[in-house]
């Protein structure tokens, strides 16, 4: 029961009860101490509840008095009580009021000795005290334990002496000599370096401007980060890990058995297959992985893969746009039936697109590397190969532009040691790729046919000169004359492809763009309502931007560990074919890498010729390598 003059805690200060009025307590407690300077300790009041404050063992004492008591030998006292307590095996860890431990701290201190005690025990580390007892009313202690009591007083050191500890971080640093404790002090430098903050209190003591390449270097040169640490991901806000939403299983429906089998034919190392093809003497059929058949617009699943746009592909792995249990149900020849989007195309005798359907199918898929579908050319693979030849012979005639610059595989192994082969082209890929194109082809004439809101690739016609260069100077050549590619929702011819409409379908597992497609031509082949032409639009936007996204980080991978194979080969030479001039140097393509360099050659160069190249220096933070003549 609380008394006129009793002592109380009001939330975190000691008050003194002045008067009782009902339900009533008027209080009164310091607000401010007297100061050094003379001025002079300020008082407040105010009217509170019995459940506002909780009672301190104290009754009939004074404010100042309470606030006044001193004991020199309280840190002792309280110590003592706090190894009895623990000592004793009934007591240790267990609940203990205030009332009580101060009784047993020390059984003669005075009333005017509780709010000091009481203080004392809060700030310390022998006792912690349980604040959501306070509210209740009542102030409860609990012994800690020798560890904690450790760790806490280690804490209160590292707090007290943080500015000299930082001085001698910011010493070590400044001389590249860190410690291995100094690796939390780099947190706000690796933040910087992953591009998730531009400011580095630390960069900024030690004069380095808050750049993610200085960040990157400092890394480096302090040994936090190994050189194989691959930031780029990051930098552009993706993840490593494949989406964590899982697909429902595809839906029972009425679906159009295939008869014969069709060939998922890819690269040997390709583990989400999504397209399939077969001629059956009448059609040609290109199968397409189907998992919009349990993906609804703008569903959770539907908007986590826009906001990803597309499957990443680096050689640190792959982080899938749907989730890696989705292949199990939706790639194609990974069981015995493949559900499928078909696209059945009749051809006209010079390879034009006579009719193309799309159906909801069954298919039995027989999975191929490039190399078995190349032994199978002149057997039973051989009309699709007649039907790709003929294909790519009408799209050249309609002025395509193909182009064959070098490129490469780089994978890494369980110690990421890097290895970069090039990449070959098996004939049955340039099957396949007529295959797919004509898939697109087809799609975006079913949808302008069937006036469905689509997304079409447009590309303007390049200016290619005449006199082009032969080999690899042609090449890099026509590639600079090359239009960017334009999306949306309005058809047009796609020059480079020497198509008059086109669209992409091929990949709704790994694009975004293809997922979309899907998506309506799944709500038309259904009877539902297909996605309006705005909504598509803020779709397909938001899509392409986050693909954007994982072509930068592609690319910048590539070309890190690339740099990271440098490194890691120091006697690496190779191969650099002359591409172009600029001034007093030349530009040169080294294949074997699949990268572009510039210096002044030895010799005189004519286009096209050939000089053995080493790299001098390799910068990792800023992707760059200065390659040399040897």
């Amino acid at each position: 029961m609380l008394e006129k003059n009793q002592a109380v805690l009001y939330k975190k200060n000691a008050a003194i009860i002045t008067e009782i009025e009902g339900e009533k307590f008027a209080i009164k407690w310091q607000s401010a101490p007297a100061t050094d300077t003379g001025k002079a300790a300020k008082y407040d009041t105010a009217k509170v509840r019995e459940k506002d404050v909780a009672p301190l063992p104290a009754k009939n004492v004074a404010l100042d008095a309470l606030l006044s008591f001193d004991d020199p030998a309280a840190a002792q006292k309280i110590a003592e009580a706090h190894e009895l307590l623990q000592s004793d095996d009934s007591t240790a860890g267990q609940k203990i009021s205030f009332e009580e431990l101060l009784a047993f701290i020390d059984s003669a201190a005075p009333a005017e000795a509780a709010y000091f005690y009481f203080d004392k025990l809060r700030s310390g580390f022998e006792f912690s005290f349980l604040e959501e007892e306070q509210k209740n009313g009542a102030l409860v202690f609990v012994p800690r334990t020798q560890e904690e009591i450790a760790a806490l007083k280690s804490k209160a050191d590292e707090k007290a002496h943080e500015a000299e500890y930082h001085a001698a971080f910011i010493a070590r640093l400044k001389a590249k000599a860190l410690e291995a404790s100094d690796s939390k002090y780099m947190g706000e430098v690796e933040a910087v370096a992953l591009g998730k903050s531009d400011k580095s209190k630390t960069m900024q003591e030690i004069g380095l401007a808050a750049t993610p390449e200085n960040a990157h270097k400092l890394l480096l040169d302090t040994k936090i980060w190994p050189i194989t640490k691959n930031p780029h991901p990051a930098r552009w806000g993706l993840s490593m890990k494949s989406a964590s939403l899982s697909l429902a299983s595809p839906p029972e429906e009425e679906r159009f058995e295939v008869a014969g089998i069709s060939y998922a034919i890819d690269n040997e190392w390709s583990t989400d297959p999504d397209d399939a093809v077969a001629f059956d003497g009448k059609y040609l059929w290109v199968h397409i992985a189907d998992p919009a058949s349990a993906i609804l617009p703008q569903s959770p699943i539907d908007k986590a893969a826009m906001d990803r746009g597309a499957t990443l592909y680096i050689p640190d792995g792959a982080a899938r746009m749907l989730a890696e249990d989705s292949l199990e149900d939706y790639a194609l020849g990974l069981a015995q039936k493949s559900r499928a989007l078909s696209f059945r195309i009749s051809l006209n005798d010079d390879g034009t697109i006579e009719e193309c359907q799309v159906l909801k199918t069954l298919v039995n898929v027989k999975r191929l590397t490039y190399q078995a579908a190349d032994g199978l050319k002149d057997g039973e693979l051989k009309d699709l190969f007649a039907i790709a030849a003929r294909n790519l012979e009408r799209r050249k005639k309609a002025g395509s532009v193909e182009i064959n610059l070098p490129e490469v595989h780089i994978t890494l192994d369980e110690n990421k040691k890097v290895s970069i082969e090039p990449e070959v082209h098996p004939q049955s890929s340039e099957v396949v790729r007529e295959m797919m194109l004509l898939a697109g082809e087809g799609a975006a004439r079913f949808a302008f046919a069937n006036k469905i809101p689509f997304v079409y690739v447009r590309q303007e016609s390049p200016d290619i000169p005449k006199d082009l260069p032969e080999g690899l100077a042609g090449e890099f050549k026509a590639v600079r004359c090359m239009h960017r590619r334009e999306v949306g929702l309005a058809p047009g011819p796609h020059a480079g492809l020497g198509l008059g409409m086109y669209s992409q379908v091929t990949s709704p597992l790994r694009r975004y763009g293809d997922l979309l497609c899907h998506e309506q031509l799944r709500a038309f082949l259904d009877g539902r309502e297909i996605i309006d032409k705005d909504s598509m639009l803020e779709r397909l936007s938001a899509g392409d931007e986050a693909a954007y996204a994982c072509k930068k980080a592609e690319r910048k991978s590539d070309l890190h560990w690339t740099l990271v194979y440098l490194l890691q080969n120091p006697d690496w030479t190779g191969e650099a074919v002359c591409v172009d001039f600029k001034g007093n140097e030349a530009v040169f393509m080294i294949p074997s890498l699949a990268q572009q360099t510039m210096f002044a050659p030895k010799n005189k160069l004519n286009l096209n010729d050939k000089v053995m190249v080493k790299a001098k220096s390799v910068d990792i933070p800023n992707l760059l390598v200065k390659f040399v003549e040897v």
